[in-house]
C-alpha cells in the first residue's frame, strides 16, 4: 500500500530528520520502498519547513509527493502552507500546542511540545513524540522498525530518551483517538 507523508513545522524542530527516520524504518526494517525529499532555504532559520516521504510496496517511480494522504504538522505556518488544504480522506497528526487550525480530514491532536517539556524536560524530542503518534495512529511502519530507525538516527547517548519519547507518542495517539 502506498502512503505519501508530508511533515511540516518550522526550522529547528527536526522536520527533515522525522521524514528520514520514517523512511529508514520503512526501507531498512519493513522491507518497503521509500524515498524522502525536503525543502532547504530560509526554512532552516525558523521559517516554515517541509519534508516528505513516500512509502510503497512497489518501486517508486517519481520521488515527489503529489497526493499526500498523511500529514504531520508541528507549526501554524506549516499547517497554513502545507496542511490546510488536506483532502477529506487524509489523516493529520497535529501538535495542538502550536497549531490552532483544524482540518476537514481525520486528525489526531497531540500536545507534543508541552509533553516534551513536562515529561522529558527537552523540547527537542517533540518531533520524536510526533513520529510515535504517527506510527500509533496510522501503522504506516511497524513498531520494531521505527524503534530501530530512531535508535540509529539520534545522537549517541540519547537513544533511551528518544525511545521513551517515541513510546509516549504512541500512547498519546491511542489516547487522542480519531477526531471527526
Amino acid at each position: 500500500m502506498r502512503h505519501e507523508i508530508r511533515f511540516s513545522g518550522f526550522g529547528g524542530q527536526g522536520i527533515i530528520l522525522s521524514a528520514v527516520i520514517v523512511g529508514r524504518a520503512a526501507a531498512l526494517y519493513d522491507r518497503k520502498y521509500a524515498v524522502q525529499t525536503q525543502v532547504y532555504g530560509p526554512e532552516a532559520r525558523g521559517g516554515a519547513s517541509m519534508s516528505a516521504v513516500i512509502i510503497d510496496d512497489e518501486p517508486i517511480l517519481y520521488p515527489k509527493v503529489r497526493h499526500p494522504d498523511i500529514f504531520v504538522i508541528m507549526s501554524q505556518e506549516g499547517f497554513l502552507r502545507y496542511g490546510a488544504d488536506a483532502p477529506e480522506n487524509a489523516t493529520m497528526i497535529l501538535d495542538t500546542d502550536i497549531v490552532q487550525g483544524r482540518p476537514a480530514c481525520r486528525w489526531y491532536g497531540i500536545p507534543a511540545t508541552s509533553e516534551a517539556k513536562s515529561a522529558f524536560g527537552r523540547v527537542i524530542v517533540a518531533n520524536i513524540i510526533m513520529i510515535g503518534s504517527l506510527v500509533g495512529a496510522t501503522g504506516v511502519v511497524g513498531t520494531e522498525a521505527i524503534e530501530k530507525a530512531v535508535r540509529e538516527s539520534v545522537p549517541r547517548g540519547t537513544e533511551d530518551l528518544n525511545l521513551r519519547a517515541l513510546k509516549r507518542g504512541m500512547e498519546l495517539a491511542a489516547e487522542a483517538g480519531r477526531s471527526p
